[in-house]
């Protein structure tokens, strides 16, 4: 049987760009889609669709949209244009890249609701739900942030704890505030819709369905099992309704009530295929109701208790046909230096930056597929050991070989590999091609593949590179640039060569799913269409005959090595105020020339380079208030473009009123380090201009641009 394959990641929430958290997961799923399309089962290729999507709803897209004055569609449009450029840089192949705010995301997110309700598992209740009485609305629970319940971490959502994964309703965080205006919020009772997630049958079929062998790893059973408790006890009712204004689907037969947007982005995966299937005239009902189709799903470990408590029993009880062939591997997070990244810290990877450096994708998807395996561990960004492990594989190893090889077959023989192979060189193929367990021989093809599809893809490449040892081994012993020197060692020479080559060409078949493009390039300097992984097989020791006596292209150098330079580039630089200027503030000079200490001396000299750490951004005044318990503070809530607010603190109480300073525009150090304060975290700091001596001029003037400036605009 033939299997087919539906492969989803997940939907990345359409208010901002791609980060390279986004890139780690889309690489690594297009790497496992790689290497199944080059399988076959049987004599038939192996089908695999890969599809993607935005995931649009929510009132933060929709309080971004009406902050720009245009639709929540108008401003998803514009975020979905930018898509291309990143999946096509790092050569991620989506066959089809959707949003969930579609006609058919539409359709069977109600056809799934209207299933459960019929099944009994949507009940109603009047519950308290938060609201923020500065904005006056009802707040999502991505739009509350507080301490998680479970395990204390700060400045979590609503729903769903990033620190330790566990779900919650937004009404147990500790301390909880407002992300639009920073305000406490207050409950309000409201009717609200509810998937009964209590029902014991949830809790039959979800213990059941994680400890099918192969849906999950040991690990991720085991969290998940906690969530479940002995009877289902720790199962709570899921809210799935949300109060207008929404931006989302409309729940059927419940005027001013929206989906909560954790209920129809999954549902996202299925609308994608459908739509692609549409495209592609293929029979979307017949695909999922087929034995043979299974869906393969790569997560982020921090939002694994929506995808493995509410969406597979919404699926089971809606009747779902997928539900029963569904695997989710979960991954960990991308972190530098073992630390979480941090733009502010100098530690921020922008997959654009790296693109516009002129650095190679597939040095980082090497790298990352270098990293990565079936657990659920986070993968480390180290610069040097990136530079190292590149430089050292790639181009010392795999690279090597070809360059060491290809320009005497062009200049010596007319660019033609030898017609048949001696038996030393046959016996470095088997070397190379095969190993030995326990005094038995394998082909190492079929144990690189099945690394492949255990996403154990570290296992794989560290095997790839024993053949590419063996083979520069084998190049070093024979020496061809000695043999070239003697004319009557033109026949050894040929055969020498031709071995490497077709060695350096099952390495590439190998690290085809990894090095799409390099491999491209390969497949036309062996003068080939593309390569097939079948062709990896060395039956008896020997070597494919469709490579002998073939002639080949001209060989064009495929990979340059990675300069430290350009990766030192790559990093976010933190922002830093040198000793100097600090200790600059607190100095006086000359009365006569300083107006009497009300002018302050100058900082030291700095670069150009110094000045544009320093992100300052043009920001508006979205709220102000008074912080209890400090004379000095004023709590400011700023709009700086990015699609959400931020909280800072600044020390201009004595000079402002709060309502003075609502509507207002001013200039924010954006990219400055959280503080943790006593009153809570301060995400930036708002310019202001005061005297040296604060006795003689008392005043302080907060930075005001001139109008026409909007927010997140930067100064430069």
């Amino acid at each position: 049987m033939t299997r087919k394959l539906f492969v989803t990641t997940a939907l990345p929430y359409a208010n901002a760009a791609f980060h390279i958290g986004h890139m780690m997961e889309y690489i690594q799923a297009d790497i496992w889609v790689r290497f199944q399309r080059m399988q076959r089962d049987g004599d038939a290729q192996r089908e695999v669709h890969f599809v993607g999507a935005d995931d649009t709803h929510g009132t933060p897209i929709m309080m971004a949209a009406e902050k720009e004055g245009i639709t929540p569609q108008q401003f998803v449009a514009r975020i979905a244009a930018g898509r291309a450029q990143y999946l096509d840089g790092f050569h991620i192949a989506f066959d089809n890249w959707y949003s969930t705010d579609s006609p058919e995301n539409v359709e069977l997110s109600q056809g799934i609701y209207r299933k459960l309700r019929d099944a009994g598992l949507i009940v109603t209740k009047t519950v308290d739900r938060f609201f923020d009485p500065v904005k006056g609305m009802f707040l999502a629970d991505r739009n509350i942030k507080g301490e998680c319940p479970k395990c204390g971490a700060k400045d979590q959502y609503g729903d769903n704890c990033e620190s330790c994964g566990a779900a919650y309703q937004p009404t147990e965080l500790v301390k909880p505030f407002s992300v639009f205006t920073g305000s406490t919020p207050i409950l309000k009772p409201s009717e609200q819709y509810f998937f009964k997630l209590s029902d014991p049958r949830c809790f039959a079929f979800l213990k059941e369905w994680l400890n099918t062998p192969g849906r999950l790893q040991p690990e991720m059973v085991n969290k998940v099992s906690e969530w479940l408790g002995e009877s289902g006890e720790k199962l709570a009712d899921w809210d799935i309704s949300r109060d207008a204004p929404y931006f989302g689907i409309p729940i059927p037969d419940a005027p001013g009530k929206f989906f909560y947007v954790w209920l129809d982005a999954p549902v996202g995966y299925l609308a994608s295929l459908k739509n692609y299937c549409q495209k592609m005239a293929i029979d979307y009902d017949a695909l999922l109701n087929d034995p043979a189709t299974e869906q393969i799903h790569f997560i982020g470990k921090d939002i694994v208790s929506f995808h493995l408590l509410f969406w597979p029993a919404m699926l089971k009880f809606a009747g779902h046909p997928v539900i029963e062939k569904l695997k989710v591997n979960v991954h960990g997070h991308l972190t530098v230096n073992n630390e979480k990244m941090s733009k502010s810290r100098g530690t921020g990877i922008s997959p654009l930056r790296y693109l516009d450096l002129g650095m190679n994708p597939e040095w980082l998807r090497y790298y990352i597929a270098f990293k990565l395996n079936s657990k659920v561990e986070d993968l480390d960004f180290t610069a040097d050991d990136f530079v190292a492990r590149v430089n050292s594989d790639l181009i010392g190893k795999y690279v090597n070989i070809a360059s060491r090889s290809a320009g005497f077959i062009a200049k010596k023989f007319d660019g033609k590999l030898a017609t048949s192979l001696s038996d030393g060189a046959q016996g470095w193929l088997q070397r190379a091609l095969t190993k030995t367990v326990d005094g038995v021989v394998s082909e190492r093809q079929a144990s690189i593949a099945g690394h492949f599809e255990n996403r154990e893809f570290g296992k794989a490449l560290r095997e790839i590179m024993e053949i590419a040892d063996i083979t520069n081994q084998y190049v070093d012993e024979n020496k061809p640039w000695i043999l070239a020197k003697d004319t009557t060692k033109m026949a050894e020479l040929q055969d020498v060569c031709t071995t490497a080559l077709v060695l350096f060409r099952q390495l590439t078949i190998l690290l085809s799913p990894v090095l799409p493009q390099v491999a491209a390039d390969v497949a036309k300097f062996f003068n080939e269409e593309r390569l097939v992984w079948a062709a990896t097989e060395v039956a008896g020791g020997g070597v494919l005959q469709s490579m002998l006596g073939r002639k080949i292209g001209a060989y064009n150098h495929l990979m340059t090595r990675v300069d430290a330079k350009m990766v030192e580039a790559l990093f976010d630089a933190p922002v830093a105020v040198p000793v100097a200027a600090r200790q600059a503030k607190h100095e006086a000079v000359d009365a006569a020339s300083n107006g009497g200490g009300i002018i302050e001396a100058l900082a030291p000299e700095i670069s150009i380079d110094d000045f544009s750490k320093i992100d300052l951004r043009i920001a508006k005044i979205i709220n102000c208030e008074h912080v209890s318990g400090s004379d000095k503070l004023l709590r400011l809530t700023l709009d700086a473009g990015e699609g959400r607010l931020r909280n800072v603190f600044s020390g201009i109480k004595a000079a402002y009123q709060p309502d003075e300073l609502v509507g207002k525009l001013t200039v924010l150090v954006a990219n400055l380090a959280p503080r943790k304060m006593k009153f809570g975290v301060s995400e930036g700091m708002v310019l202001a201009a005061s005297a040296a001596d604060e006795n003689a001029n008392p005043g302080i003037y907060i930075l005001n641009p001139w109008p026409g400036a909007t927010p997140g605009m930067r100064i430069r």
